[in-house]
């Protein structure tokens, strides 16, 4: 289904929901993104709700409003119980019916606001969890101009390795550590080695990074055996939110050697509250494109639709806050925008890349875009990139500076797609503050 003839995606709705109605909300008719919350400061139990302007829809309470066509009732019981994957792991037709029956619900004029209006929770009033139960988490590394940044730190004549045009590079994370929107997390400790020492050491990493990045959530999975075509590996995702992959840069450089990532990543992933569904994000598709002289694509991970319309524009921001600023009641300011059609490769690709082996993907599964940088020095998704490793530090318009991040420091991630012709939508955002290290027992 294209974006022109899914009626749920006209600029022109409006909702009954008043607040869904302003210009810049994240959350209109038009995007109606899943999430997990429960009242905040309760012990209930978790419900699955739906984002709509300030406000989240309980689908728990609304699942008991009569009058639902056939066959809805069975896609709101699960989510009534707080279980997103059994809906996440449905085909796309069934997803769809019900998207097309809540956008019908919240439009203005209709005939449920009566029923569902007691079924709202100001999003102010309400803790949001991880948004699903997320089984696997795959990092990629589709950021090319993170990449080739990070790269020449390291190897100034060759800072892109020779198979990073042809293969989506990833490495499988840790997802028990990935943890909510605004839950802090402690400064990690792990060995380390600073070019000055003789022998490595354990201590608090003083490198401590944030990476800009893109979660992408697996629907309905694949048989271990069966890899999942490029045509059909869209029909494989649910939806995406924003992911934070904290980083201990100093970690990282004495233990990546020979395998990659371990304990400089495995301490704490954040990811954004909301999953944005793929049908939400179809007026925002724009043309897979690469640089001239660019290899194409291995035939398994190319199409003329892929190239014609596998990228997405969401636009991307960081923003940071210090102690020093909350206590001033100085608001965040803003690191970075980027724009995640800079990416190397389309979310398809890493479907179809990850399966290809015979990986069996499941419902609620993870994949990370890796870090989305653009190609100027000031669109950088990373410390790591903005103070040329460290080297460099930026100073804020308060007189303070930062190499890395310091304790207290509260780091919030933010993406919105907007073009002409289509309702704005938002991802919403995805806050992580660093709290000091625990000392060893």
């Amino acid at each position: 289904m294209t974006a022109s003839s899914d009626m749920t995606l006209n600029p022109a709705l409006s909702s009954w929901v008043t607040s869904a109605n302003a210009a810049e909300a994240d959350f209109p008719v038009q995007n109606l993104p899943y999430g997990r919350f429960r009242r905040a400061g309760s012990a209930d139990a978790w419900c699955i709700g739906v984002a709509i302007g300030d406000q989240i829809l309980d689908l728990k309470l609304a699942a008991d409003v009569p009058g639902w066509a056939d066959g809805l009732k069975d896609l709101l019981l699960p989510l009534a119980a707080g279980e997103l994957n059994d809906l996440m792991g449905q085909p796309a037709a069934a997803r769809h019916q019900l998207r097309a029956a809540l956008s019908a619900a919240l439009l203005a004029n209709s005939v449920y606001e009566a029923a569902l209006a007691p079924c709202l929770l100001p999003q102010a009033e309400a803790e949001m969890s991880v948004p699903c139960r997320i089984g696997d988490y795959t990092d990629f590394y589709t950021g090319i101009h993170h990449a080739t940044t990070v790269g020449k730190l390291f190897r100034p004549d060759e800072p892109l390795l020779p198979n990073y045009k042809w293969v989506p590079i990833g490495y499988h994370g840790r997802a028990s550590s990935i943890i909510p929107s605004g839950q802090p997390f402690h400064r990690p400790q792990g060995q380390l080695k600073p070019p000055e020492a003789e022998l490595p050491f354990l201590g608090a990493t003083k490198r401590l990074d944030y990476e800009l990045e893109l979660a992408i959530y697996v629907g309905p999975g694949n048989a271990l055996g069966e890899p999942v075509s490029l045509a059909q590996a869209e029909s494989h995702i649910f939806g995406l939110g924003l992911l934070n992959d904290w980083s201990a840069r100093d970690v990282q450089a004495w233990e990546y050697q020979p395998l990659g990532p371990f304990g400089a990543k495995n301490f704490a992933s954040t990811v954004s509250p909301w999953i944005v569904t793929l049908e939400a994000l179809a007026p925002f598709r724009a043309a897979f494109e690469r640089p001239a002289g660019d290899p194409a694509p291995l035939p398994y991970l190319a199409s003329d639709a892929n190239q014609a319309s596998g990228a997405l524009d969401i636009q991307l921001e960081v923003w940071l806050q210090t102690p020093r600023m909350r206590e001033a009641g100085e608001p965040a300011i803003r690191l970075s925008q980027s724009n995640y059609r800079d990416a190397y490769w389309t979310v398809a690709q890493l479907i179809t890349h990850h399966t290809i082996t015979g990986c069996n993907l499941q419902p609620g599964d993870m994949l990370g875009s890796g870090t989305l940088s653009g190609p100027q020095p000031e669109q950088a998704g990373s410390l790591l990139e903005l103070t040329n490793g460290g080297k460099q530090p930026i100073t804020l318009p308060n007189g303070e500076t930062r190499r890395f991040l310091e304790d207290g420091d509260t780091i919030t991630l933010r993406a919105f797609c907007q073009r002409e012709g289509a309702r704005r939508i938002g991802l919403g955002h995805c806050s992580g503050t660093v709290l000091p290290v625990r000392a060893t027992t």
